[in-house]
C-alpha cells in the first residue's frame, strides 16, 4: 500500500465541485470514493484543501460558463498558493481539452468522461505522494476518444445525497442522434450495464441506508438493447423490486421509445416502483420534432402519455422541453403550449435552445433572437406554474408516503422532505410539521395542508391506518 501522508505527516486533503447532471454527479461520487479509498480526506469546503477537482458540465451555453467560471475561481487559489493541485474532469474536459490546457495553464490535469477512476494517481503524482504503478508520472492530458468504460458496482463510491435517497446509473452514453445533444460525443455509445451489477450495487446501497434509488441514464428505456438475451427496463425494474429495504424506484430520463406492457405493467405489479416517469418530449409541433431528429410526432407523443396514463393510476409525468429551436415559428410553439395545456404534466422543464458546435443543429438556418427564446421560455413557464399550482391544491387534504430529509432552512419548526411524487434535487419540497422527532430517511405519511407553485406543506399523520397515494392497490 503506497504511503498517504505528506510531508508534514498529515493525510492528503481533496475538495470536489460536481456541477451538471445527475448522472455527472455519479461520476464525481466515484471519484470521492477512489480518492477516500486510497487514503485521502473529502474536505466539503476548499480551504485548507491540499487538491481541488472540478467535474464539469457542457451540455449547453450556460453549463459551460459555469463550469468555466468554477475553474477560474480555483485557479486563482492555485496562483495564491492556496492549493497544490488543481484537476479538471467530467464533460468540458472531454470536449475542449486542447483549448482548455492553453487557456488554462494553472489546470495540472484533465480527465475525460472515461478517464475518471485514475483521479488517485494524478493526485498522487502532484502531491508527490508514492503512487500505486511504477510507471511514468500520469501526462497533463488523460482524455481519451476510446469511451468505453463502465463502472461496476464495486467501484468505490461516496453517496453524495442524503443517507436515504441514491442515484443509479444504469448505463452510459447514448444511441439516439438528436440534433440539438452534444452527449454522445462526449459520452460514447450505448453501454448497459447488467442486471446482476445492478441489483448487487442496490443490495450495497440498501445496507448503507438508501430507501430511494433514482434510476437514471442518458436514455432510460434503451436499457439493455446491447446485452445479451436483450433484457429491457420492465425485466430491470422487477429484479430491483426484490432488493430488500428499498421502498421507492424512481425512473428518470425515458427517452419516447415503444413503452412496451412489460414496462408498463411493471408500474402497477411491483410494489416499491413509483408511478412516477420522466419522459423528455423536447417538442410537439411535427416539423420541430422532424428537425429535432426526434424519431416520434406529436400523435406518437399524445398516444404513449395518454397510455401511461390510462394504465397506471395516480401517474406523475415529468417531461422537458425546448423553446427558440432554430426555426421555430409563433406557430410550432404556439402547438407546444397547447400539448402541454392537453397534457398537464405534473413537473414539467424547459430549456432555451443554445447553438452547439459539432451537433447537427448548428448549421441550421433560421436562427432567433435571444430576446424571443427567452419571451418564450417565460410564456410557456407561467403556463405550467398555473397548472402546477392547480395540481397542488387539489393535494390539499390528501395524505401521501413522505420521505425525511431533515431540518427545512425556512424555519426551525418544520422539517423538509419529499412526496414519492417529488424527484431529488429537481422538483418540490415538502414541508413538514410532526408532533413527535423524526430521522432523516424516515418515511412518513403527510396529510397536505398547504400548497404553493411547486412545493407543499403537510403535517405529519399520526393514525397508522391512514391510507395514503399512491398505490391504491
Amino acid at each position: 500500500m503506497p504511503t498517504t501522508a505528506l510531508p508534514d505527516g498529515r493525510r492528503p486533503r481533496v475538495h470536489f465541485v460536481s456541477l451538471g447532471c445527475a448522472r455527472n454527479r455519479v461520476d464525481a461520487e466515484h471519484m470521492l470514493g477512489i480518492t477516500q479509498a486510497d487514503g485521502f480526506d473529502l474536505l466539503p469546503e476548499p480551504e485548507g484543501a491540499d487538491a481541488v477537482v472540478v467535474n464539469t458540465c457542457s451540455f449547453i451555453g450556460e453549463a459551460k460558463e459555469e463550469s468555466v467560471n468554477a475553474v477560474l475561481e480555483f485557479c486563482q487559489l492555485k496562483t495564491e498558493g492556496k492549493i497544490k493541485s488543481l484537476v479538471v474532469t467530467g464533460c468540458l474536459a472531454q470536449r475542449y481539452v486542447e483549448e482548455l490546457g492553453t487557456e488554462i495553464p494553472e489546470v495540472d490535469h484533465f480527465l475525460g468522461t472515461s478517464d475518471y477512476t485514475r483521479i488517485a494517481d494524478v493526485l498522487r503524482n502532484d502531491l508527490q505522494l508514492d503512487r500505486d504503478d511504477e510507471g511514468p508520472a500520469p501526462e497533463r492530458n488523460l482524455v481519451t476518444s476510446d469511451l468505453r468504460f463502465l463502472a461496476r458496482y464495486d467501484l468505490p463510491r461516496v453517496n453524495t445525497l442524503h443517507s436515504a435517497s441514491a442515484y443509479l446509473k444504469i448505463s452510459e452514453g447514448c444511441d439516439n442522434d438528436c440534433a440539438f445533444c452534444i452527449i454522445p460525443k462526449l459520452r460514447g455509445k450505448q453501454r448497459s450495464r447488467t442486471m446482476d451489477d445492478l441489483v448487487r450495487e442496490a443490495e450495497g446501497l440498501a445496507r448503507n441506508g438508501v430507501k430511494e434509488l433514482t434510476l437514471i441514464a442518458e436514455d432510460l428505456t434503451a436499457y439493455g438493447h446491447d446485452l445479451p438475451g436483450r433484457p429491457n427496463l420492465g425485466d430491470l425494474l422487477r429484479a430491483l423490486g426484490t432488493v430488500k429495504d428499498i421502498r421507492w424506484i424512481r425512473c428518470m430520463y425515458a427517452y419516447p421509445r415503444t413503452f412496451k406492457e412489460n414496462l408498463v405493467s411493471a408500474f402497477t405489479e411491483v410494489p416499491n416502483v413509483l408511478p412516477y416517469i420522466d419522459i423528455p418530449v423536447q417538442h410537439a409541433s411535427n416539423r420541430m420534432l422532424k428537425a429535432m431528429k426526434r424519431g416520434r410526432d406529436q400523435e406518437r407523443l399524445r398516444e404513449i402519455m395518454l397510455n401511461l396514463r390510462a394504465k397506471v393510476p395516480n401517474l406523475v409525468l415529468r417531461s422537458t422541453v425546448i423553446v427558440g429551436f432554430p426555426g421555430e415559428t409563433e406557430e410550432d410553439f404556439a402547438e407546444l403550449v397547447d400539448f402541454v395545456e392537453e397534457l398537464r404534466f405534473e413537473r414539467l422543464g424547459c430549456f432555451k435552445y443554445s447553438d452547439e458546435e459539432n451537433t447537427a443543429a448548428i448549421n441550421l438556418p433560421d436562427r432567433l433572437p435571444a430576446k424571443t427564446k427567452r419571451s418564450r421560455w417565460e410564456k410557456l413557464m407561467r403556463r405550467q406554474r398555473k397548472i402546477s399550482r392547480a395540481q397542488q391544491e387539489a393535494l390539499i387534504g390528501t395524505v401521501h408516503e413522505c420521505l425525511v430529509e431533515g431540518p427545512s432552512p425556512e424555519s426551525e419548526l418544520l422539517l423538509q422532505g419529499r412526496l414519492w411524487s417529488q424527484a431529488p434535487e429537481i422538483d418540490g419540497v415538502t414541508y413538514i410539521s410532526s408532533p413527535e422527532p423524526l430521522k432523516v430517511g424516515d418515511i412518513v405519511k403527510v396529510r397536505i395542508t398547504q400548497a404553493h407553485d411547486y412545493d407543499v406543506v403537510g403535517e405529519v399523520v399520526e393514525d397508522p391506518a391512514t391510507p395514503a397515494l399512491p398505490w391504491g392497490r
